[in-house]
């Protein structure tokens, strides 16, 4: 599963507008750039009740074949068809009130022609009456009215509308990826926008921007404008183009300026202020691509953790691991076969030594397969239930641990925050239930309302959503209330000016005890 949007993803300078029911995106910098359709989970939602589903409705859509091809307009017919489409697959399509997607459909392009000084005296609702073909035509009836008085906005309209009718099933696997663009210059691996990370997250920033307490503050500087402008991580953000950030403990959306996806370049005023030196400053941020470290595109990456706490103490502020050695591994997605890397990196870090503990770092972690996500459970369970997809009548088929996968015999701590999402909280949640290691950080992001679809429009433009939904091992729901970890440590600006890490210092100290 993705986070999203919802998660939507914007892949390391690959400017893919997505839309979903709380906005979630992937966060620019996760290596396995485009996890969004990395769902490999093949689920069927039942059929709606004969009464209401379309005769087209389980054909309507089907999933994507082959490469992708140039997207065409999207047209009121494309609409139908993924009117159609969420109907017959969505997980909830049978007991939806589709009259709520048509609403919200004809709001937004209503909003559209007032925004654009267009408005028309034949845009009213039509009535509704609950039967969803007949509600369709009567929508429809009444779009092409509309849009035959502005038919320069047909194709706007129309996008405006399938946009609103995704996001009205307020569900964070639910998105519409259309007008797929990069740079002119874009080359593999570059990355979009100001160059920065802050302690909230792009997928915060467009989901749940208030689930972090304030300050808000620089957490990494990748490059681009940010690099060239000096800033650092600690760097405190106290205004955003005017605005403060944060509105009494709750972050507001202005946050979403951080980050930027392409094509938009709209320059960012920040106010800073370094608490070290107790400089204030203005700085203006131009968004453009810029080249990323390597490091930061490997999915998975290892080191040792020395038992003199040398090179721990540098990663984790001075935190001493113990007398035995322990391996280190920060995983950035659950791209295909990167539970293997996972067991690879482990079985090179031992050889030769004894390992006191693995400490597996999945901050930032958007999510992708769960197949990864129930493989990499398996190496700390075994015969075991990792999670349950669930249709919306409550028939329940189970997950469950794949036993072929070797164990790997080693205290495990899981280092988490409200970036780790969707297949990420999948195996968080297992570690958790079935007290296969603990977590250490912050609550995860509550992205995981079950392993989405992908289905090819028309248009070639993709839509996907859920046809399960996901519970956890003990049948608990995490979607939208995330992991709570067994231990709570959150870094402040000073551990990110002085470089510290305090949740791994907190790891560590578990191994060693």
């Amino acid at each position: 599963m993705t986070a999203t949007g919802t998660i939507a993803a914007t892949a390391a300078g690959t400017g893919v507008r997505t839309i979903a029911g709380t906005g979630v995106r992937t966060a620019v910098g996760i290596a396995a750039a485009g996890l969004a359709l990395l769902l490999t989970a093949a689920c069927t939602a039942p059929a709606p009740p004969r009464a209401q589903a379309s005769p087209a409705a389980a054909t309507v859509c089907a999933r994507p074949q082959g490469p992708p091809q140039a997207e065409t307009a999207t047209t009121i017919d494309v609409v139908e068809q993924a009117y159609l489409c969420i109907l017959g697959n969505y997980y909830g399509g049978a007991t939806l009130d589709a009259r709520s997607l048509l609403t919200a459909g004809f709001a937004a392009l209503t909003r559209e022609l007032v925004r654009r000084g267009r408005d028309v005296p034949e845009a009213t609702m039509p009535a509704l009456t609950g039967d969803r073909k007949a509600d369709w035509a009567a929508f429809e009836t009444a779009y092409r009215t509309v849009t035959d008085r502005v038919p320069d906005l047909r194709e706007k309209l129309a996008v405006t509308v399938l946009e609103a009718v995704v996001a009205a099933l307020d569900d964070n696997h639910a998105r519409w990826a259309h007008d797929v663009r990069r740079p002119p210059d874009f080359y593999d691996g570059d990355g979009y926008g100001l160059g920065l990370q802050a302690n909230v997250t792009g997928p915060q920033a467009d989901g749940d921007p208030g689930a972090v307490p304030p300050p808000l503050f620089v957490t990494a500087v990748q490059g681009g404008a940010a690099r060239a402008a000096g800033l650092r991580p600690g760097d405190v953000i106290e205004s955003i183009d005017g605005s403060a950030p944060f509105a009494g403990d709750e972050a507001g959306p202005v946050v979403a300026a951080l980050y930027p996806r392409y094509p938009e370049a709209r320059p960012v005023r920040l106010r800073l202020l370094r608490q070290a030196t107790g400089r204030r400053w203005t700085v203006t941020l131009r968004p453009g691509l810029y080249r990323r470290d390597l490091a930061d595109l490997q999915v998975v990456r290892s080191e040792l953790l020395n038992a003199d706490g040398a090179d721990a103490g540098d990663a984790a502020g001075g935190a001493d691991a113990g007398t035995g050695e322990v391996a280190y591994v920060r995983m950035t997605g659950f791209a295909p076969d990167s539970a293997n890397r996972v067991f690879k990196a482990v079985s090179r870090l031992r050889t030769g030594r004894t390992l006191s503990g693995l400490v597996l770092d999945l901050r930032g972690n958007g999510g992708g397969s769960p197949v990864e996500a129930t493989r990499l459970v398996s190496a700390f369970a075994r015969g075991e239930v990792t999670a349950y997809q669930c249709t919306v009548d409550g028939r329940c088929a189970a997950m469950r641990t794949d036993d072929t996968v070797e164990p790997l015999h080693l205290p495990l701590v899981v280092l988490v925050d409200r970036g780790c999402a969707s297949a990420c909280e999948h195996f968080t949640s297992a570690v958790k239930d079935l007290r296969a290691g603990r977590l250490v950080g912050t609550r995860t992001a509550g992205v995981i309302s079950g392993p989405a679809q992908p289905y090819l429009l028309a248009d070639n433009t993709v839509l996907s959503f859920p046809a399960r939904h996901h519970l956890g091992p003990e049948r608990e729901v995490i979607d939208r209330i995330g992991v709570p970890p067994d231990h709570q440590v959150a870094p402040t600006p000073q551990d990110a000016a002085a470089g510290r890490d305090p949740v791994l210092a907190k790891a560590l100290t578990l191994l060693r005890g």
